[in-house]
């Protein structure tokens, strides 16, 4: 299947990109590293991940976020990807919005 990131997607992407990078140096290329290749399993994994609040979500192996995604005519939109760490009520109002 294909996958595709939504724009608001890839602003997360970016956020935590730079929240990592300034703890430290390389450390926020390693972060979207490890979640592109997350994103990536979804065109052979897409849909067997728990449906929370109306998407699928994947979360990701080596650091603490969550892709929210859809299936939308054997295609995948991610939608968010959100830090797990953050109040529920945040990560809601989030994907409401979406």
């Amino acid at each position: 299947m294909k996958v595709k990131i939504l724009d608001a997607a890839e602003t997360d992407l970016e956020d935590g990109y730079r929240f990592y990078e300034r703890q430290s140096t390389g450390l926020g290329s390693y972060f979207l590293a490890s979640l592109y290749s997350d994103i990536d399993s979804l065109s052979y994994f897409g849909g067997i991940h728990w449906v929370v609040l109306g998407y699928h979500r994947l979360l990701c192996k080596r650091f603490p976020f969550a892709v929210y995604y859809s299936l939308v005519h054997q295609e995948i939109l991610v939608i968010a990807v959100l830090d797990c760490r953050r109040n529920p009520s945040w990560v809601r109002e989030k994907l409401m919005k979406r």
